[in-house]
């Protein structure tokens, strides 16, 4: 596994992962996608049991990212979505995916080639 060095958006998009599992997200994963995509740097993949607990994770994150930062979403997607919601922060997306719709868009699978954040062992 390609290390990341430390900075802002990793250590953002590493609290946000925090945050995500805090709050019982599944398989969290970050993924450094800067390079290919170039409108952010990160992307957080979780997985959630149902919308009310996808709801607590996205407070969940946009909590600690404030205490940590002072940044707010510059926009949140599928807020009634019981399948998906998106998180953009625009230097990190985070998705937090329902279990079987995860698994069906698989974003993991797209981005196979790219180095992933070993974000439990950052501080």
């Amino acid at each position: 596994m390609k290390r990341i060095p430390q900075s802002k958006s990793n250590l953002l998009a590493a609290c946000a992962a925090r945050s995500a599992t805090d709050k019982l997200g599944a398989e969290t994963l970050v993924i450094d996608v800067g390079d290919v995509i170039g409108i952010t740097d990160f992307f957080v993949i979780t997985s959630s049991n149902n919308q009310r607990h996808m709801q607590s994770i996205r407070e969940e994150i946009e909590m600690n990212i404030v205490k940590e930062s002072d940044l707010k979403p510059i926009r949140v997607e599928g807020k009634e979505s019981e399948q998906w919601m998106l998180i953009d922060y625009g230097i990190f997306v985070v998705h937090i995916f329902d279990r079987e719709w995860r698994s069906f868009y698989n974003l993991e699978r797209l981005w196979l080639d790219r180095p992933i954040l070993d974000w439990e062992k950052d501080d």
